[in-house]
Order: C-alpha cells, then structure tokens, then sequence
C-alpha cells in the first residue's frame, strides 16, 4: 500500500469510518489478451514485413536472369577436317560473358569444355554426360527461376557430338527435365542437324533453338574459323535487341546473309520452337 493510501485509511480509521468502503476496489486481473496480445502483434507485423520483402525479391528476380541456372558446353575441338579448332571453345567463353552482361548472375554459370586443362582463365569443367548434368542439377538448386541451357559442337543425325560420344535427343531431354522441370527453360543448340533435338525438348515451357534442321548442316566450324555461323550472329545480335523471341528472329536472318555471303549450300535453315507458356515468363534486357 502507497504512503498516501495508508495515510488515507488512517484518517478514515480515526473518525470512525469503515476503511473498506473508502478504499477503491482492488484491481481487475489483466486478461491473457491484455497481458500477452502485444507480442502476438509484434510476430504478425514481423512476418508481414518479411512475406513483404520475400515477393519483393521474387518479384524483382523474376523480372531479370539474376536467379537462373546456366551451362555452357563447347562438345567439340575438332575442325570439320580432323584439324583443331578453337571455334567451340571461342564461343562458348563469350556466350558465358554475354549471359552475364544480360543479367544472369555469375555464380549461377557454369561452362564446360572437352580440354578444360586448356582454358585456366574461365576454368572449365569438362564436357561429359555425368558432369553436366550433375552440375545443371546443382545450379538449378540455387538457382530457382529457370535455366538456360547451350551447347556448341559438331552435330549429327543421332545428336550432338560431346567428346568421344554422341549426345541424343533423349538423354539431354532427360537431364533437363530431372535439373528444370516445369520451369520457364532456354534451349539452344548450335550444331549441325540440331533440328533433331526439337521434338524430344519442345514444351509448353520451353524455348528451342538450333543452328540447323534436322536434315541440314550449319557451317562455320573450320580451323580458321573463330565462331561457328550460329554462334558469331547469335554473339553479335545479342547486344542490340531485348529479350529470346526478337534474338531467335534476328539470328536466323544473320545466318541466312552470312551463307550467301559465303556461298554455302544448302541453307542450314535455323529452327525456333517457342511454347505457349513461356512467352510471359522470359525476362528481357
């Protein structure tokens, strides 16, 4: 009891007055609401805050390349002839550095060669079935918004040469569909007859393109060559448009004017399979 409600209760006491009834009553017990409903409050504007920031993130991811999975695969070190060439390996160090000026996150590209030992500057890993799609898996356990998936190499009616072996249809369907599943995914496949690969990869969610048809060679891959065809207009038209659908259309013009240029024939025709779901799903640039 305070001095001042003691003193009270004295002065009621000493005139004969019941002190009870003077006194105010003693106070209510605080509900488990009132005591407690602060921090309830507290925890529902904490997760509030973070939902808010996590669909900032994933809007603002969405909305570039920064969480896709990429790979980049030189299959092939050889020149049409038997002679080496660096034409695959060229692009496949560029195509890696262009993913990164478009926005795909450095951490998240991974590229592959037949002669990694080679190439210390960009390191490398070595281009064989069971690291690619060991690494593609990984990536895209990290890397949760979609994949880009590209090969450069030798091609045959069978699939796509990868080193000593051929890569068919199936099996790279295969390790997309295990790392990517349903997610918005970019397939590009500079070889010749790499117009076989489009009806095993064309999805609702997928994106296709290939340097040839099915029945076609594509030209470029000489020892004097510094880029398969394919793979220099894809290089050179990336900068200057704004997103896959506008590069595909720009590529397969590029290509048609540098096999006239060259006098080779007949035209490797480049194909362009785009899925109905995945229009609204690639980010531009």
């Amino acid at each position: 009891m305070g001095i001042f409600s003691w003193m009270k209760a004295w002065v009621f006491e000493s005139l004969g007055q019941d002190v009870s009834s003077a006194l105010p009553p003693p106070p209510r017990p605080k509900t488990e609401w009132e005591r407690y409903g602060h921090y309830l409050w507290i925890m529902i504007l904490v997760v509030l805050l973070g939902g808010a920031a996590f669909a900032a993130e994933q809007y603002f991811a969405a909305d570039s390349y920064s969480n896709w999975a990429a790979i980049v695969v030189a299959g092939d070190y050889h020149a049409h002839n038997g002679a080496d060439t660096e034409a695959f390996d060229n692009a496949r160090r560029d195509i890696a550095a262009k993913l990164h000026d478009i926005g795909f996150s450095p951490d998240n590209i991974v590229q592959f060669s037949v002669r990694p030992e080679r190439y210390r500057d960009t390191q490398p890993l070595s281009s064989d079935v069971g690291t690619i799609s060991r690494w593609l898996w990984t990536l895209s356990g990290q890397a949760h918004g979609g994949c880009l998936v590209y090969f450069t190499s030798h091609g045959a009616p069978q699939g796509l040469v990868l080193g000593n072996s051929i890569l068919s249809p199936d099996s790279l369907e295969n390790i997309v569909d295990t790392a990517c599943g349903d997610r918005p995914t970019v397939v590009i496949l500079s070889a010749c007859y790499s117009g076989v690969f489009v009806p095993a990869l064309k999805g609702a969610n997928r994106m296709i393109m290939t340097a040839a048809r099915p029945d076609r060679t594509s030209f470029g891959c000489t020892s004097s060559d510094r880029y398969p065809y394919f793979d220099a207009c894809l290089l050179d038209d990336l900068p200057d448009v704004h997103g896959f659908p506008e590069l595909a259309d720009r590529v397969k013009d590029c290509v048609t004017q540098r096999e006239q240029e060259s006098n080779v024939s007949p035209p490797s025709e480049p194909q362009v399979s785009l899925g109905d779901d995945i229009a609204a799903h690639l980010p531009g640039w």
